[in-house]
Formats: C-alpha cells, structure tokens, sequence
C-alpha cells in the first residue's frame, strides 16, 4: 500500500494490533478506561491500567501485549505525517516525546481522566463523518490538535514547563533522526553525530542534557541496546552476523558490549 492510499487514523478498541506491519510506524495513543494491559517496551515490563493513557512513538519497541479480560481501552493510531502537520507550535513536545521514550504511561487525575476521554471521543465522532464532513482533513487535525496540547498539558502538570529554545529542539530532532534510521549500528561515536550535525562533540552533548536530561552517548547506547536485544530474540541471526551487522572487530567485543549494557553474554540473553 502506498503512503497515499492508507489511512491516516486507525481506531481500535485493543493494543494486539500495536507494532504489527501495516501498524508499524503509526504513533499510538490509548487511553485504559477499565482493567488492565501488560506489555513490554524498551525491554522492560510495563502495566496499562484504568485512568492512565499510553504514547508509544515507535510500535515495534513493544511486544508480549497481555490484556485483562475485562481490559477496555480507546486507541488512536496517527501516521507520523499526520502527526507532524497536527502538532501545535510548541517545543515542549521534544521535551515530553524524550520522556515517554523511557516510560510510555502517564497516570491521570480524575480531572484529566475526563479531558482525555473526551479528547479520543472526539477524535472518534469526527472520524466517523469522513464520507459527510466537506472540510474533514482540516476537522481531523484540529481533533489531533486538541488531544497532543492536552497531552503536553498533563506531560507538564507532572514534569514541568521548562522552555526549550527552537534551536536546541530543531538540533535534537535532527540527532534523533539520525539514530531512528540506524546510523548507531555502524557509528556509536558522539563525534559521528556531531559531524553530521554540523556542531561540535560537547556542545551535541550539552544539548541533550538539557533538552532530554540525558548526554548524547545516553541516547547512542539506549538506541543501540535496543536493537540488539531485539536482533538477539532472532536465533535465526547468529553472533557473527550480528558482529557484523554492528561493526564490531570480532564477536569477543561484541559479547563485551552486550555484557556490559544488557547484563547478559549473548548466549545467555537469548535463553
């Protein structure tokens, strides 16, 4: 199916179909009214229960979804085109998609229960006049719009309202992209990154900190772990190929690095 040919909105009532193929890179938004979802992403365990909602940007960092049976949720699943052109003028949500990368749920208050119920209702009613609604696009951003400014409100109720200069957001939107496209697999030095970004190794540093709480080679390792762990999950794949893949002189350094950030040799991580 071609970008143009498919849906810029699924509407779903359960998380199975989260990181699926046709789902893969749509940014998912699920809010738990009753029970509860356990799952995994980045590796660790995680609980979706009732008055919480969930963000994930990337579907294929979750697995081993396990709903209650009396799990009731609403999920909005947005293409990241959609997203880009409904996402307000803010650089606030740099700070709260960061955030989410390490833990995707976010508890609620009773009062912003209520918002966010009301926020994918609307999406959902509006989604339904596609066939009627002469300016419907437009409706639809504008619901989108409303849910991601209310996410940025209770990200910011919680964590709070620093200011993120453009600059230092638009500086580590571009490192991210390098890092979603892989460039981690051959090139774990800042320097790399700097380079392609056209700033200095320490001032790339710096802006991660402030922006993410995190240094630059934080990112680099968190992104490279990821990978790995999923890879390794692949007895398809074996340690010299993964050795390989990684660029790594020999499979001895490979099981250090692995060792080191995962706890575990290679061998041991698979069984």
């Amino acid at each position: 199916m071609k970008d143009s040919d498919r849906p810029h909105i699924v509407i779903a009532s359960t998380l199975a179909g989260i990181g699926k193929q046709n789902l893969a890179d749509y940014l998912c938004h699920a809010y738990c009214h009753e029970g509860s979802c356990e799952f995994t992403y980045n590796n660790n365990v995680y609980t979706l229960s009732a008055g919480e909602c969930l963000i994930v940007r990337r579907g294929d960092l979750v697995s081993e979804v396990l709903e209650s049976v009396d799990f009731r949720v609403d999920v909005i699943y947005v293409t990241p085109e959609f997203i880009e052109i409904s996402t307000p003028q803010s650089n606030y949500g740099m700070k709260g998609s960061l955030a989410l990368f390490n833990n995707p749920i976010m508890h609620l208050t009773e009062a912003q229960q209520k918002v966010c119920a009301l926020d994918f209702d609307y999406i959902k009613r509006r989604w339904a006049l596609a066939d009627t609604h002469h300016f419907h696009r437009d409706a639809m951003i504008n619901a989108v719009q409303c849910m991601i400014i209310d996410f940025f409100d209770f990200h910011a109720e919680q964590y709070g309202n620093d200011k993120i200069s453009s600059q230092y957001a638009d500086l580590m939107e571009r490192f991210l992209v390098l890092l979603e496209r892989g460039d981690f697999r051959r090139n774990r030095e800042i320097a790399y990154y700097a380079d392609k970004l056209f700033v200095t190794s320490k001032y790339l540093s710096e802006v991660c900190k402030k922006v993410s709480g995190f240094p630059a080679n934080y990112w680099i390792n968190r992104f490279t772990v990821l990978d790995i762990s999923r890879q390794l999950r692949d007895k398809k794949r074996s340690f010299t190929e993964l050795t390989d893949l990684y660029g790594f002189s020999s499979p001895s350094y490979f099981s250090r690095y692995v060792q080191k950030y995962l706890g575990a040799s290679p061998t041991d991580f698979r069984e």
